[in-house]
């Protein structure tokens, strides 16, 4: 069995629909609505990727371009099943994305969340990545909730 990563099909909604769950990020399910242009549009730039092991979709990232921008991706999601947390496949991902971001010649991944005390290891996670922590806007998602937005160069 092979473990791999990969573009996202409707037979893992499933799976990744407990992936979402289990980080409580969003109810899962507003994944269908999130993902349908993916599945529609052959057109579309929407990067949707999971990590498979032993047939099992076990994480989900999700990055697009940045409207208005040349060569900027803005990734939106990016969530590993609490199971199969801390084995590296965040990180995994994460390079995945970049390098393929790199080949199709674009130059700069934004990344946002939120600096509540709860997502500290989230920070920590793209600190980890080599994203450099360049903007806080106060009170974005709520009253005393700030967006943190971080970026990286990617060549």
């Amino acid at each position: 069995m092979s473990d791999s990563i990969r573009a996202i099909v409707k037979a893992d909604l499933l799976d990744l629909k407990e992936v979402i769950e289990t980080s409580e990020l969003f109810p899962p399910d507003l994944l269908e609505d999130m993902i349908s242009e993916f599945f529609t549009n052959s057109e579309t730039q929407e990067i949707w990727l999971t990590k498979v092991i032993h047939e099992k979709a076990v994480a989900i990232a999700y990055c697009a371009p940045e409207r208005m921008t040349e060569g900027t991706y803005n990734l939106y999601l990016i969530a590993v099943h609490k199971e199969f947390q801390g084995r590296g496949i965040g990180d995994e991902l994460m390079k995945y994305i970049e390098n393929l971001l790199v080949s199709r010649g674009n130059r700069l991944l934004l990344v946002e969340t939120s600096g509540l005390p709860e997502y500290e290891l989230t920070r920590k996670f793209y600190d980890q990545c080599n994203y450099k922590r360049e903007a806080i806007i106060r009170d974005f998602y709520n009253e005393g909730e700030d967006k943190i937005v971080f970026w990286k160069k990617l060549f």
